[in-house]
């Protein structure tokens, strides 16, 4: 073989979150509730019901819905809301409604009596009631009662009418399509909110969604996300918001919150929402919170309502941890209504996603955990961050976590502290579902000192490291292995999904020979760049790390498909050398088995069969390798390759 020369190709990308969408969940202010929904029926006989019927949502379109354009519409109508509605309705199950719902009218300046579990506006009922951005149709709406200014002569108000109702539901969800000025900030995909609660037990009867048109994308990779985030702002609805932890309930129908006189709980001025008590949420006291140069002292929210205390304990396997952390940072429409991004990274109730969003046992034990509602455990989807890590990853910084688990030499995954640079080194997510990057970088600022991970970084000069910190702010800035999308003059070239078929690289710069698709999962390469041999020219591939490839699970063993040849893996870590010619290069690199259990499980041809045990490669096993045969004449000139530069930019923040 003659080579005539070396051309070193530098690959550099743009690493932004591939997925990242903020929540816009801004929950209602008290006087926006309308509350007292009578149901018909006795609230004692409501109250004693068993929650064992699936929830049953009604959809009710906006005239906006239909403006939206045909590709967009299409997307919300027949795939996006009914598949949302359709999760919830077999993942709860609710005390059904067995008379036809009307909802109340809203009072002028809101002002209103309870009179006989029926409520009386004072003087007169507002001209429209609205949900969010929907004007509610007066068919759906109970006849205007009101009283007058002492709370005297009581009744329908002359000339009203009562509506036809709504038969067969026990949510009506009210649905817009507006570019409101709420969707312009920060690229809302979505916001929704419940606007009515049922008088038995206080439970949300009605609410509302707005779904941004200019913010809708309708590529297919982006499909899941803007699915699991109609999903997330609808159980905002439901039941996990501010301006609805003090009407939580115990599976007795009991209020976990004393009520006043008027049988609401204590208003919030602040919030201009009801105070729960602290048998829903309850601040912990953390006394040494490892930081940057000492510790300091801190105070964390905890759900500690009994389900979610007894799932999340099981989760981390840290019997003494006293609930489940909510979110403290963000602004109105994220602390407070989320779960803790640094202890529940990738669970859809965070308050941003980043990557693979699920909806984890933790989600549906809270929703068991309003009173309202019995959960399908069987719909909850495996969240595999943090689970079984102990007290020492939930309890204390991720600093401290890292530290220790540094000082004994140990993985300190989830988190991650390679700074982003050149050469890039790319790893996989914990599922292998993508390709991905530590999201440690260098910010503008320095940190705030709560949020300071690190004593020392590699490749940081001292004293800086107060400038160093993930890159997703509600993660305490704990830096995390994170998939992330190509860039090219700030234009997406691609995503670092193995799923999506639109991911694959242009195969003039498919050097390591990856196969992106729906049968495809993220494999490790050794610190061993690729290269790429012609006769020629020689490339070498500073981006290396891993990549995407098919796989199957047959005989007890994982089998890999490069360049439509099989390497079958015997060993975790066991090392596969590929030796292929593509497009007219020979590919050269080194593939690292991943353990079969870890994408075996479930997945082979024959129910029965399991991961064998690990062994040695047989003696008759000879892996395919290609040579590069050149012929003996003149070769020809050197053709040297400009560099490739496509620059790097931050993480996106959210």
């Amino acid at each position: 073989m003659l080579l005539w020369g070396v051309v070193g190709v530098v690959l550099a990308v743009a690493a932004t979150s591939s997925s990242s969408h903020h929540c816009s969940h801004v929950h209602p202010k008290d006087h926006e509730v309308v509350r007292g929904v009578n149901l018909g029926e006795p609230h004692h006989v409501i109250r004693k019901r068993a929650a064992d019927q699936p929830l049953r949502i009604l959809l009710y379109y906006d005239i906006s819905v239909y403006r939206l354009d045909e590709e967009k519409f299409e997307l919300i109508n027949n795939t996006v809301l009914p598949e949302a509605v359709r999760f919830w309705e077999s993942a709860l199950m609710v005390r059904r409604a067995v008379s036809t719902i009307r909802l109340n009218r809203k009072c002028e300046n809101n002002q209103l009596f309870y009179r006989r579990d029926e409520v009386y506006c004072k003087n007169a009922c507002s001209e429209k009631t609205t949900c969010g951005e929907v004007e509610v149709p007066d068919e759906h709406l109970e006849v205007c009662r009101t009283c007058n200014d002492t709370g005297q002569d009581c009744g329908a108000q002359p000339g009203s009418v009562r509506g036809q109702g709504i038969d067969g539901a026990d949510f009506i969800f009210y649905v817009s399509a507006t570019q409101t000025e709420r969707c312009n900030k920060g690229q809302t995909v979505a916001y929704a909110a419940h606007c009515q609660q049922e008088a038995a037990l206080d439970r949300p009867i009605a609410g509302h969604a707005n779904l941004c048109p200019d913010n809708i994308v309708t590529k297919r990779q982006e499909l899941e996300i803007l699915l699991s985030t109609v999903k997330h702002e609808i159980l905002h609805a439901l039941g996990f918001s501010v301006s609805l932890y003090a009407f939580y309930r115990d599976q007795e129908g009991n209020p976990l919150t004393p009520r006043v006189e008027n049988g609401k709980p204590l208003l919030n001025e602040k919030l201009q929402a009801r105070q729960w008590s602290d048998r829903v949420i309850r601040s912990v006291h953390r006394p040494s919170w490892l930081v940057r140069g000492g510790s300091l002292a801190r105070d964390v929210l905890m759900m500690v309502t009994p389900r979610v205390t007894e799932e999340v304990r099981k989760h981390f396997n840290c019997p003494q941890l006293e609930g489940a952390e909510l979110e403290d940072q963000g602004d109105e429409g994220t602390s407070l209504t989320h779960w803790e991004k640094r202890v529940f990274e990738n669970e859809a109730m965070t308050g941003t996603h980043t990557q693979n969003p699920v909806y984890s046992r933790l989600t549906l034990a809270l929703m068991e955990d309003t009173g309202w509602y019995r959960a399908n455990y069987s719909m909850a989807q495996p969240l595999l961050w943090g689970r079984g890590l102990g007290c020492d990853f939930v309890m204390k910084s991720c600093k401290e976590w890292m530290d220790k688990r540094h000082a004994r030499g140990e993985s300190i995954a989830p988190f991650c502290a390679k700074v982003k640079r050149d050469p890039l080194e790319t790893e996989c997510t914990s599922d292998r579902s993508s390709v991905a990057l530590c999201n440690l970088l260098e910010h503008t600022e320095q940190l705030p000192r709560m949020f300071q991970n690190f004593d020392e970084i590699a490749h940081v000069a001292p004293g800086q490291e107060g400038f160093y910190g993930g890159s997703v702010s509600l993660a305490d800035y704990c830096p995390y292995i994170q998939e992330f999308t190509w860039r090219s003059k700030n234009v997406v070239v691609r995503g670092s999904h193995c799923r999506y078929f639109e991911n694959n690289p242009h195969k003039e710069k498919n050097f390591a020979l990856e196969k992106y698709g729906d049968d495809s999962k993220c494999i490790l390469h050794t610190n061993k760049m690729w290269e790429e041999r012609s006769c020629t020219q020689l490339r070498q591939w500073q981006h290396w790390g891993s990549g995407c490839y098919e796989y199957h699970c047959a005989d007890g063993r994982l089998h890999i498909h490069v360049e439509n040849y099989t390497f079958t893996c015997y060993a975790e870590n066991q090392k596969v050398t590929i030796q292929l010619l593509s497009n007219g290069w020979l590919h050269n690199g080194v593939l690292l088995c991943p353990p079969c259990s870890k994408l075996c499980q479930g997945m082979f041809e024959k129910p029965d069969d399991k991961c064998l045990p690990d062994s040695i490669i047989p003696p008759d096993v000879k892996y395919h390798q290609d040579e590069l045969i050149c012929g003996q004449s003149v070769p020809e000139p050197l053709v040297w390759m400009s560099f490739l530069s496509i620059f790097i930019s931050a993480f996106v923040h959210r």
